[in-house]
C-alpha cells in the first residue's frame, strides 16, 4: 500500500529528515510534499527533494512570513518554482487567527503568489485561517483556472462552494479529533476526486499519537481513520489520493 503525505515541513521536526523518510517509508508513506514557507526553507525543500526521490518541493512565503518578502525573496521563489522537483507555489495565503504579517502584506503576498503559480503553471497550495471570505474573494478575482489545494482544510461553511470551484481539500491529523466534527462531515462529503491526506508534520499529530510531534509516517493514521469516515477501505482510499495527487501536481512522480 502506498501513502502519500501532500503537505509538511521536515525542517520543522526535529529528527534528521533521513531518519524521517525512512520511518515513513517502512510504513508505506513513499510520497512526502515537503512545503517551504520563506526563501531559505524553500531553497532547503528543494535541497531535500534533490536529497530524496520520494520527497518533492513547494516554493512560497506562509503569510506569517508575508512581511518579510522583498525583492531577493520574491527573485529566489520565482527562480526555485522552475525546478523540476517544485510541485507547487506556497504555502501562500491569509492567517488573520494570529496576524504575523499585516493584513495588508498577507494580501499582496497572496496575490503575487497567485501570478508566480500562474507564470510557472503550477498549481497553488493555500494556507487560510479565519479569513475564508478574504481567501475565496481574492482566488475568485485572480486565480483563473489555476489548480488551488487547501491545506489542512478548515472551510467546512464553504465547502460546496470550493467544491463547485474545483478546488482540492487536503485534510490534516486534526480531522481524527473528537470534537472535530465539523472537518469530518466535510471529509465524509467531499469528493473522492478533490480529496488529499497530509500530517502539516511536525504540527496536527492524529489520533492516537495526539500529544507528541507529529511525522509524516503517522500519516497513515489519517488515512485510517478518513477511510472508516467515508466506509471505505484504507487501499481504496489511498489509491484514490495518489490519483488526486497526480492530477492536482502535474510535475508529481509516483514511485
Amino acid at each position: 500500500m502506498h501513502f502519500l503525505d501532500s503537505h509538511t515541513h521536515l525542517d520543522h521536526c526535529k529528527p534528521d529528515p533521513a531518519a524521517l523518510v525512512a520511518a515513513a517509508a517502512a510504513v508505506g508513506v513513499d510520497t512526502i510534499i515537503q512545503s517551504g514557507t520563506d526563501a531559505e526553507s524553500s531553497r532547503l525543500a528543494v535541497e531535500l527533494a534533490e536529497r530524496f526521490p520520494g520527497v518533492w518541493a513547494t516554493v512560497g512565503f506562509h503569510p506569517h512570513d508575508a512581511k518579510e518578502l522583498d525583492e531577493a525573496g520574491a527573485r529566489a521563489i520565482e527562480s526555485l518554482a522552475a525546478h523540476p522537483r517544485v510541485v507547487a507555489v506556497g504555502e501562500a495565503g491569509l492567517d488573520y487567527h494570529y496576524d504575523h504579517s499585516p493584513r495588508e502584506r498577507q494580501l499582496e503576498a497572496f496575490e503575487w503568489h497567485v501570478q508566480v503559480a500562474a507564470e510557472a503553471g503550477l498549481p497553488l497550495v493555500v494556507h487560510t485561517r479565519e479569513a475564508d471570505e478574504q481567501t475565496l474573494d481574492l482566488l475568485a478575482r485572480t486565480a483563473g483556472d489555476l489548480t488551488v489545494v487547501l491545506h489542512c482544510f478548515s472551510m467546512t461553511d464553504r465547502l460546496d462552494e470550493v467544491l463547485a470551484r474545483g478546488y482540492y481539500l487536503s485534510f490534516a491529523g486534526n480531522v481524527t479529533f473528537p470534537k472535530a466534527t465539523a472537518i469530518q462531515a466535510a471529509a465524509r462529503a467531499a469528493s473522492a476526486d478533490r480529496l488529499l491526506l497530509e500530517t502539516d508534520a511536525p504540527y496536527l499529530t492524529p489520533v492516537p499519537r495526539r500529544g507528541r510531534p507529529n511525522t509524516p509516517a503517522m500519516v497513515a493514521h489519517t488515512y485510517e481513520f478518513v477511510a472508516a469516515l467515508r466506509g471505505e477501505g484504507v487501499e481504496e482510499l489511498a489509491r484514490a489520493v495518489l490519483g488526486n495527487a497526480t492530477r492536482a501536481f502535474p510535475r508529481l512522480r509516483i514511485p
